[in-house]
C-alpha cells in the first residue's frame, strides 16, 4: 500500500459488531450491579465512593441544562403552535388526556394500596418518620407559580415558575407578532444549542449508569428494600401495569394503533429515563422518539416539554395514593372514602406540582397535607425514593411520549407510515458503538 492511501473501512479478515444504545445501557446497569454487590459485600468504600461521584457527575450534567432548557424550550413550542392547524383544540384534547391516564394511574395505585396493605407488617413507627425540609400546600402551589424575580427560579431550579415565565414570553412573541421575529430567532438557536450539549450529556448515559445503579445498590443493598418490600413491589406492580398494560389498550382501542410499534419507537426514551430518573433531562430524546413515531414536529414540540413538566403518572399518581396509604396504615389513621376522592383530585389537577422540585416528595407532602395525614411520614419514603424514582419517571416519560401520539391519531395528523416504520435508534441518538474483531 502506498504510504499517501488511506484506509477507510475495516481490515479484511475483521468482523463488525455494533453496540446499539440500548445495549450500552442495559450493559451499563449489569456492570453498575455487580461492582455495588462488590462494594456492599466486600466493604470496599474507594469503589462505592467512585460509583457515587460516578452517577452524581452524570445527573449533574443532567441538572446544568435543566432551568434554560425548559424556559426555551416551553416558549418555542407555544410560538410553534401558530404553526399547527387548530392548535387550541391540539392543546386542549392534550391536557385532556393527561387528565385521563392521570384519573385512571391513580384508581390502579389506590386499588392496588388497598389490596396488599403496603403498611402492615413492616416493623416501622411514626417515630422513624421526619418532617421534611421543604413541604407542599395548595397555597404553596398556587402563590409559588409567580416568581418574585427573574433570577430565582433558575438559580433555585423552580421549574413551575420557568414555565410561568416561558409562557408568559411565549404569549407575549404571538401578541407582538413580526416585531418579535428577532428574540424568536434566538430563542430557536438558544435551544438548539442547549439541545446539542445535552445530546452530548446523553451520549455518557452508559457510564452514568454504571454509577447510579452501582451506588444504589451499595448504599442500599437488599436490607432497606426488605424492609419496603410491599410497598416497593406496589409501586413497581402499579407502574408497570400502566406502562404495559393501560398504554397499550388505550393505544389499540382509542387510537388504533400497534402497541409495539410504540414501545420499539419510544423504548430508548424509556430507558434513559430509568436510569436517568429525570424527565426534564430526557425531554430531548423524548421529543425525537415521538416525532419519529409519526407526531409532527410542531405539535410534539409544544406536547413533550410540556409533558415534561406536568404529565407525570408515576409520580404524581400512582405514587401518592399509594403513599398516602402506607403513611395512614404506619399512623394507624383510617381514611374513608372523601379521603381517597381527594388523592384522585390532587393527582389529577395538582400533578403540575412536581414541577417545583426534584422528584415526588412535593406532591407527596401536597397529597398528606390536603389529607391531613402527619408530615413526618415523608420521612419515612425518602431513603427507599431513589429506587422507586427509576421505575416512576419511566412511566411518566412513556406517557409524556403516549398521549402526543394518542392526540395525533384521533385528529388524524399522525403519520401512520412512520408510526409502522419506527424504530429503536432514532436519528439523533447517541451512535452505536463499533467493535472490531478478528476473524
Amino acid at each position: 500500500m502506498s504510504a499517501n492511501t488511506a484506509e477507510t473501512g475495516p481490515k479484511s479478515g475483521s468482523r463488525t459488531f455494533k453496540i446499539p444504545f440500548w445495549a450500552q445501557i442495559l450493559g451499563g446497569l449489569v456492570l453498575g450491579a455487580l461492582l455495588g454487590w462488590l462494594a456492599r459485600s466486600q466493604d470496599i468504600s474507594w469503589l462505592a465512593g467512585t460509583l457515587d461521584k460516578i452517577g452524581s457527575l452524570f445527573v449533574q450534567l443532567l441538572k446544568l441544562a435543566v432551568a434554560p432548557l425548559v424556559f426555551f424550550a416551553i416558549l418555542v413550542s407555544i410560538t410553534n403552535l401558530r404553526k399547527v392547524n387548530n392548535a387550541a383544540r391540539l392543546a386542549s384534547r392534550t391536557l385532556l388526556w393527561f387528565m385521563i391516564t392521570s384519573l385512571i394511574a391513580v384508581s390502579i395505585g389506590l386499588v392496588i394500596g388497598l389490596l396488599t396493605h403496603p403498611g402492615a407488617g413492616t416493623g416501622l413507627t411514626p417515630k422513624d418518620g421526619a418532617k421534611p425540609q421543604t413541604q407542599g400546600s395548595w397555597i404553596d402551589f398556587l402563590t409559588g407559580i409567580v416568581p418574585t424575580d427573574v433570577v430565582t427560579p433558575f438559580t433555585e431550579l423552580n421549574v413551575l415558575q420557568i414555565v410561568f415565565m416561558a409562557a408568559v414570553a411565549g404569549i407575549a412573541i404571538l401578541q407582538i407578532g413580526e416585531k418579535a421575529k428577532p428574540v424568536l430567532t434566538l430563542s430557536e438557536s438558544v435551544l438548539e444549542l442547549l439541545q446539542k450539549a445535552l445530546w452530548w450529556v446523553i451520549k455518557l448515559a452508559p457510564i452514568g449508569t454504571v454509577g447510579l445503579i452501582g451506588n444504589a445498590i451499595a448504599s442500599y443493598g437488599w436490607n432497606l428494600i426488605s424492609k419496603y418490600a410491599t410497598f416497593t413491589a406496589d409501586i413497581y406492580i402499579g407502574c408497570a401495569l400502566i406502562l404495559f398494560g393501560v398504554y397499550p389498550t388505550l393505544l389499540a382501542t382509542v387510537a388504533k394503533l400497534n402497541p409495539l410499534r410504540f414501545y420499539k419507537g419510544a423504548w430508548p426514551a424509556i430507558q434513559l429515563a430509568f436510569v436517568s430518573r429525570s424527565s426534564v433531562g430526557t425531554m430531548p430524546l423524548t421529543q425525537k422518539v415521538t416525532e419519529r413515531l409519526g407526531v409532527p414536529k410542531e405539535y410534539a414540540s409544544f406536547s413533550v416539554p410540556f409533558g415534561s413538566t406536568t404529565k407525570m403518572d408515576g409520580c404524581a399518581s400512582i405514587y401518592p395514593a399509594i403513599a398516602s396509604i402506607f403513611v395512614a396504615q404506619i399512623f394507624d389513621i383510617h381514611l374513608n372514602l372523601t379521603d381517597y376522592l381527594l388523592i384522585v383530585f390532587v393527582s389529577v389537577i395538582g400533578s403540575a406540582a412536581t414541577a417545583g422540585l426534584t422528584g415526588a416528595t412535593v406532591m407527596l407532602t401536597l397529597t398528606l397535607s390536603t389529607l391531613g395525614l402527619p408530615m413526618e411520614g415523608v420521612g419515612l419514603l425518602l431513603a427507599i425514593d431513589p429506587i422507586l424514582d427509576m421505575m416512576r419517571t419511566a412511566t411518566n416519560v412513556a406517557g409524556q411520549s403516549l398521549v402526543p401520539v394518542i392526540v395525533s391519531a384521533r385528529e388524524r395528523i399522525l403519520d401512520r407510515t412512520a408510526y409502522d416504520n419506527a424504530t429503536a435508534s432514532p436519528v439523533d441518538e447517541p451512535q452505536a458503538v463499533t467493535v472490531q474483531a478478528a476473524a
